[in-house]
């Protein structure tokens, strides 16, 4: 899972002229579920957004309440598009949980929310609508989150990119998907015999 944690003075989502939810302070929260996310990486979102310290206390110290420490409220968008990869520059979201799934994961989401905090206080979009989101960011204050699966997994994905970007700097190749393959080739091939005579 990943979550997008932002301190906001208010936060509402709407579809079309209905206003759906809306929460003054507290925290406006982006849900993303990956196709391998399980009870374990919910569990551990859940924790980490309830006690994620991003509140100052009342001498004005920073970092030092959670939204439950302030009693404060917490809206969650579901946003499929957190597990989007780029092919070229179309987004691909294959790494998503497929609608249905993902539908019955975040609401159990909600419910796991709602049962580690006060139910009232937790707010919520509307799956796989069309919404419009408007956040006042208090700061700004934006926290990326992310469950141990999905940090193991991005692990080896990190090092191929650096693996790639180390060769492209070697090599003075282009990684732009609009450049023909041919076009790569003969500019490294090019390279190449440069460097040789």
């Amino acid at each position: 899972m990943r979550a997008v944690v932002q301190r906001v003075m208010q936060a509402s989502v709407s579809v079309g002229d209905e206003l759906v939810s809306s929460i003054g302070r507290g925290l406006c929260v982006l849900i993303g579920v990956s196709r391998d996310d399980t009870p374990k990486d919910m569990e551990y979102i859940v924790r980490k957004i309830l006690n994620l310290r991003v509140f100052d206390d009342d001498q004005e110290k920073r970092w030092a309440h959670s939204v439950k420490d302030k009693n404060y409220e917490i809206l969650c968008v579901s946003q499929f598009t957190l597990y989007s990869v780029l092919k070229g520059n179309k987004p691909d979201f294959h790494q998503s949980m497929a609608a249905e799934q993902s539908q019955a994961f975040y609401e159990e989401f909600l419910q796991q929310m709602r049962k580690a905090y006060q139910p009232d206080k937790i707010k919520d979009g509307r799956f796989g609508a069309y919404m419009q989101v408007s956040i006042q960011n208090d700061g700004p204050v934006t926290i990326q989150l992310e469950s141990p699966v999905q940090q193991q997994k991005s692990k080896p994905e990190k090092a191929k990119a650096a693996r790639q970007q180390k060769w492209e700097k070697k090599s003075g190749a282009s990684n732009t998907a609009e450049e023909p393959a041919d076009a790569k080739m003969e500019q490294v091939t090019e390279q190449l015999s440069q460097t040789s005579t």
